[in-house]
């Protein structure tokens, strides 16, 4: 009995017009969902990126003040005399 009155039901025009918009739907909501994850993936990847940027432009700095630095205490008191340092 039950299986007869809900066969009549799906098998109603408006029950399936009505199926077809909760479909669209979901499928709408999922998509809106998905991208707004990817977005925030996006902003978070883009904020890393940022980071690693200042994080190696310090090191790069360092890297050049080591390669200036004198090489021997000699060079050190020979640039304190000039006022080089």
């Amino acid at each position: 009995m039950i299986g007869g009155l809900l066969a009549k039901l799906a098998g109603s025009a408006w029950a399936r017009a009505a199926h077809l918009y909760g479909v669209t739907a979901l499928a709408t909501f999922l998509f809106l969902l998905a991208l707004r994850r990817s977005g925030e993936r996006a902003g978070r990847l883009a904020e890393r990126l940022d980071a690693t940027e200042k994080t190696h432009e310090a090191q790069r700095r360092m890297l050049e003040a080591a390669a200036r630095r004198p090489s021997s205490r000699d060079d050190l008191a020979e640039r304190l005399r000039d006022g080089r340092f």
